[in-house]
C-alpha cells in the first residue's frame, strides 16, 4: 500500500507540473465555532491561513463538539474539485443557521498561493472557510485524513463527534452532498 501511495504522490506531483491552471475561489471564514488555534502564515492581504505542516491543521479533524465539519481537499488545477465547489458554497449558504462548519483546503502548490490560489478565490467569492495547506508530503500524513485515501483529489470528509464519512471522488451533483451531510446534522 505504500509503495501505491509513493506512486500517486509521484503522478499527483508530474500532474501538477504539467496541469496548473488557474481558476477562482474565495475565503471568508465564517464559522461560529473556533477551531484549535494553530500558527499560518499568512499575509495580512490574503484572506485566508496557509499552513506548511499537516499538524498544524490536523485539530480539524479532531473536533468533539455538536458541529458537523465538512472537509474538501481541492486544488485550482483540479477540474472535478473546481466543478464541485458550487455544491460545498450552496451547502454553506443553504445551512447558515445549522450548526455545520464547510472547510475547502486547498492543496495547491506554495509557489502558486499567490499567482493563482488568491486570484482564484477572490474571483470565485468563496463564503466557506478556505485554508492553504502547502506540506506535500501527503505520504507522511494522508492516513492521518483516512486511511482509504489513495491520495488523489478531490475528497471529502464529513464528521460530527463520532459519526464520520470519508467520500474518496467528486460528488455526482449538489444533492448528493446534501444528503449526506443531512444525516449528521
Amino acid at each position: 500500500m505504500s509503495e501505491l501511495k509513493t506512486f500517486l504522490s509521484v503522478c499527483i506531483g508530474i500532474l501538477i507540473g504539467f496541469t496548473s491552471c488557474s481558476s477562482g475561489a474565495s475565503t471568508a471564514g465564517q464559522g461560529e465555532e473556533p477551531t484549535a488555534k494553530v500558527e499560518a502564515t499568512s499575509k495580512p492581504d490574503v484572506g485566508f491561513p496557509i499552513y506548511d505542516s499537516f499538524d498544524q491543521v490536523a485539530p480539524i479533524f479532531q473536533q468533539q463538539s455538536d458541529t458537523t465539519y465538512v472537509i474538501n481537499f481541492w486544488a485550482t488545477w483540479c477540474k472535478p474539485c473546481v466543478k464541485e465547489l458550487p455544491y460545498f458554497e450552496a451547502l454553506h449558504e443553504n445551512f447558515k443557521g445549522e450548526k455545520l462548519k464547510v472547510i475547502l483546503v486547498s492543496l495547491d502548490f506554495k509557489k502558486d498561493v499567490e499567482p493563482k490560489l488568491i486570484p482564484f478565490v477572490e474571483e470565485h467569492k468563496l463564503k466557506s472557510d478556505v485554508i492553504a495547506l502547502t506540506d506535500h508530503k501527503y505520504n507522511e500524513w494522508i492516513d492521518r485524513v483516512d486511511p482509504e485515501w489513495g491520495g488523489a483529489i478531490p475528497v471529502t470528509v464529513v464528521y460530527k463527534q463520532e459519526q464520520r464519512e470519508f467520500i474518496g471522488e467528486s460528488f455526482a451533483n449538489q444533492e448528493e452532498l446534501f444528503a449526506l451531510v443531512q444525516k449528521m446534522l
